[in-house]
Parts: C-alpha cells; structure tokens; sequence
C-alpha cells in the first residue's frame, strides 16, 4: 500500500528524500569529495614515489650545502676515509700495514690526496679559524703513500664515493666525493620519509621522520663519512619493514616500493661500518615488535618479500665475511687504556649528555650546539618518547623497550670491552643510527592516537615547523662563525662580516640558500601533513584504528 501511493506522488526510483532518510538513514550522507580549487582542479595527496623523489631533492640540497659550508677535512676522521675512498676507487680494496695495534694501513693515492692529514690544523680549537689550512695543491697528483685509519673497513661505501675523484684533482674532487656521499645519504633520509608516508597512519611517522633528523644528521650528511649513510640506511630499513608489514597484516598486496626500499637499505647497511650488521639485526628486531610474530609469518609467505629478504641476505653475508677477513673490528687507532669498569661507569654517566652530540656537536667535538637548538629537540624527543611509553596497544613499547635498552647499554658493552686495549674511543655519533631509530619507532607506536586536521592542529604543525627551520639555521649559522671568526670568549656574531675565512659562494649565500631549502623542505611537509587523505581503506583494517582526517 506505501510504495502504490509512492507510485502516485512520484516514480518508484526517485522516492522524497524526507521518506528516503526514513528507510535508509545512511543512504543520502553525502560522499567525501577532493577539494577543488578556484580553477576547478582538484588537489590529491601525493605519492610514495612523489614523496621519496621530492625528499631527496631536499635532502641532497642540504647534504650539498653542508659540503660546502664546512671546510674540507672539518669533520671528524674524514681525512681517513677520504683517503680510503680514493684508494678504493683506483682497485685497492685494503692495504698494507705492520701488525702493529695503533698502526694505520698504508695506501697508494695522489700526492694531493696523501697529504688530507696535516690539514686539520684547526680540528679540537674552536678558536682557530680554517684559514690556516694551507692550499690543496691540485698539480700534486703522483702516487704516495697515504695512511688511513679506515684501511679495513668494508670497501663499498668508498667505492662509490671515491669516483667523485677520478678525472679531478685538489679541492673539486674532494668537494665533489662529498657531494657524492651528500646525494647517496639523501636518498635513505628520503626513503625514511617515503616508507613513513605508506603507512595507513602516516602523519604521525612523518613528523617523528622530521624531529629524529637532528642537525648532527644533516651535518654528517655534508661530509665523507659513512657514519651518515648508516644512520639513513637504519631508519629506512625500520620504516620500509614497517610498511611491508602492515600491507601484508591487512592482506593488501605487497607495494613494490616499500619492497625495493628495504632491499637497497638493508642491502648497502651492511657494508657500511663493522656495527652495522647488528643495526640492521635490531632494527629488523624492532619492527617484528610492532607489527607482531603473526604478521612477520603472514610477510614471509610473499614471494617479493621471499626475494626482498635473499638479496639482502646474501649482501649481509659478504659483509660479515668482509669484517673477518679484513679484522674490521681491530681499531687501527690507540689512546690510553682505561680500566673496563671505569669506562662502564663514565659512559652510563654520559648517557644524557650524550644527547648534545645527538643534536649536533660539530667540527672536531669541539662546537657546541646553541642553547636554543638543543633544548629544541629536547623538547621534540622528550614530547614523542612520553607517548610512545604510553602508547597502546601496549605492544609498541615492547619496541620502545627494546631500543631504549639498545642506546644505554650497547655503547656502554662496546666502550668497556675496547678500553683496556685502545683507551676512550665511544663518540655520540656511533650510536645515532639507533637514535634516530627510537624516534621513528615512537612515531609508529603512536600512530593509532587520534590526528584530527583542526585549524589548531594546523596551526600546531606551522609553528613546529618555524621552530624546526629556526633551530636548523640557528646551528648552521654557529657553524659558520666557528670557521669564519673562531668560537672567542666575547659575542663577535658582528665579525662576520669580516671573516676571515670564506666557504665557496660565502656564508651569506650558503645561508641565504640553506635557509631557502629548509623553508620549501617545511612547506612540503606542512602541505603534505595538512592534506586530507583520500586513500581507500584498506582489508582487515579495524573500525576503531581508521584514520581522523
């Protein structure tokens, strides 16, 4: 009898909305739609591949900036493996040396090349500007011998890097090995964010990406080291495991990406440095604590993760027969001994003030961050492990757990098991791969924690963002004086326009530039943070852990 007086009022396919909502309550709620632009084109959220090449262009930038920004041989042991570079780079994987503990091994390199040691007149005296370095002599190009540190350290890392010094010679080869090393680095600190932005739950893993990248990162980055390519290499294993693991715990089809991300990442990490291998191992560790033993079975059974896993296997053997066949873990370097339980003890006392080299101490350890620099990612870290520690489910802290154990304790095992023999070796900077690491876990761990795009939210997330670039700069910018003017009892912030030592295209382009970078790096973020996201939901996602946008 109702639909024959419907029928009578208007055809059965259109019904009155009024009677329509009656029946159907959910039938009229409107669609979400893409917001549309004045000009009636409609602004969809990126890609993981739009995302990793857009970073890298960011990244590279910095790492670049930062090669030129520091004077050549400014970073801690880059002499080294500047020299190991060029070694390796012309077919000498190793080198000679006496047996003896303390004694570096003995390469054959270019005149210009063998001579990088006595270059670091100014390392450890803040107060000594760069200008006393002397010249690179760029027609010096016959074989000598040259002494490195690094002589029995994993090749690959040096072979890339040092082609930035075939077909050059004197201060373009060197600068161009840094800027080599700058962009290779880049790519992992982009494949961070990348592998963060295919979680279902990505905002939080986003930010936590931005806050672990310390000035300490972006600075290592600038030079010849593989310290940083560990430290974006670690991070990027972590979060492309992460990605992997969900899509495989949703039963989504494993994205090609997060697969080629973690197969590249795992398979360079460990030719990095001799620590490497055990980075990779926990953090491998850590993201089978995120996701749970069930999932990680679930992801074995993907035949592109079956693949994934054997080539990065098969790199990870050949660096661990590397480490024994080289003595990798034989320091080539020597102080005085120190009783192991004294060292013990002073390294669990440093575990805190450990925290300024995480930010960025830089030159030599001789440059301390500014004030506002430090307390700034004291804030950032301190507001991002308290929710992870009581994140739920309660799952994620277990991986909280075990990472914050791994950044007390293994320094700790390492420094006292090596001082009786080689003396105080343990820097901030080796642990920074674990770090970083702890950071983007806590972004992980908590993201299930509501992330509503509310103007206050907006506003929130601009404000960090100024602090951020503020911060970036502020630390840069102290670097600069450091070498320009010297670190002297007085404020001399005012000397520096009349430095006394220049960096190519001079402080103030190189700071007009990095600032120039650090804002457009801020604006994608912002925009990419902001955005509301249109992905589908994935299979087997849960109701309560869907995404607030």
């Amino acid at each position: 009898m109702i639909l024959s007086r419907l029928r009578s009022v208007q055809p059965l396919h259109s019904p009155p909305p009024s009677i329509l909502k009656t029946i159907m309550p959910n039938s009229t709620r409107s669609l979400p739609m893409p917001k549309t632009k004045p000009g009636g084109s409609s602004r969809l959220p990126p890609s993981a591949l739009q995302v990793l090449f857009i970073a890298w262009l960011i990244f590279g930038s910095i790492g670049s900036i930062w090669s030129f920004a520091s004077p050549l041989m400014s970073v801690p042991d880059e002499p080294a493996h500047a020299i190991k570079a060029a070694a390796v780079a012309r077919g000498q994987l190793m080198g000679t040396g006496s047996g003896v503990q303390g004694d570096p091994l003995v390469v054959q390199v270019p005149g210009y090349i063998a001579g990088l040691n006595v270059r670091s007149c100014f390392a450890q005296h803040s107060n000594i500007t760069a200008d006393c370095a002397k010249p690179i002599d760029a027609t010096d190009r016959g074989w000598t011998e040259g002494k490195t540190s690094a002589g029995n350290y994993n090749p690959v890392y040096y072979g890339i890097v040092g082609m930035g010094s075939r077909g050059l010679s004197g201060e373009p080869a060197i600068y161009a090995m840094r800027i080599i090393s700058s962009w290779l680095v880049g790519f992992f600190l982009a494949a961070i964010f990348a592998a963060a932005y295919s979680l279902r739950h990505f905002r939080r893993p986003v930010i936590s990406a931005a806050v672990a990248l310390t000035p300490a990162v972006f600075f290592l980055t600038g030079a010849i080291n593989p310290n940083a390519l560990e430290i974006a290499a670690t991070g990027a294993v972590f979060l492309s495991l992460c990605a992997v693991f969900e899509q495989a715990a949703s039963r989504a089809p494993l994205q090609r990406l997060p697969l080629v991300l973690l197969t590249l990442s795992a398979s360079l990490l460990a030719h990095t440095r001799p620590l490497s291998l055990l980075w990779l191992a926990l953090a491998a560790i850590a993201a089978v604590l995120c996701y749970g033993f069930g999932t990680l079975m679930k992801t074995l059974a993907q035949r592109g993760f079956q693949i994934a896993m054997i080539i990065s296997a098969v790199s990870c053997a050949f660096a661990l027969w590397w480490v024994f066949y080289a003595k990798s873990f034989d320091s080539l370097l020597a102080g005085a001994p120190i009783p192991a339980e004294d060292a013990a003890v002073a390294m669990l006392d440093k575990t805190v003030f450990f925290m300024v080299e995480y930010v960025g101490v830089l030159g030599w350890i001789d440059t301390l961050p500014p004030p506002a620099t430090l307390y700034t990612w004291v804030l950032g870290f301190g507001a991002l492990l308290f929710l992870a520690y009581t994140a739920r489910p309660v799952r994620g802290r277990w991986t909280m757990a075990l990472l914050t154990v791994t950044v007390i304790a293994v320094p700790t095992a390492l420094q006292a098991s090596s001082s009786e023999k080689l003396g105080w070796i343990w820097q901030g900077r080796y642990a920074l791969a674990m770090v970083v690491t702890l950071i983007l876990a806590a972004g992980v761990t908590t993201r299930f924690r509501q992330f509503r795009i509310t103007p206050w939210s907006k506003s929130m997330i601009r404000w960090g963002l100024v602090l951020g670039v503020l911060a970036h700069t502020y630390i840069f910018l102290e670097g600069l004086r450091r070498y320009t003017i010297g670190i002297q009892d007085h404020v001399n912030w005012t000397e520096m326009f009349d430095p006394r030592w220049q960096p190519p295209l001079t402080w103030q382009g190189l700071t007009v530039v990095y600032i120039v970078v650090l804002t457009a790096g801020a604006v994608c973020l912002y925009r990419l943070l902001t955005t509301k996201s249109s992905r589908p939901k994935l299979p087997g996602t849960h109701g309560e852990h869907a995404e607030l946008s």
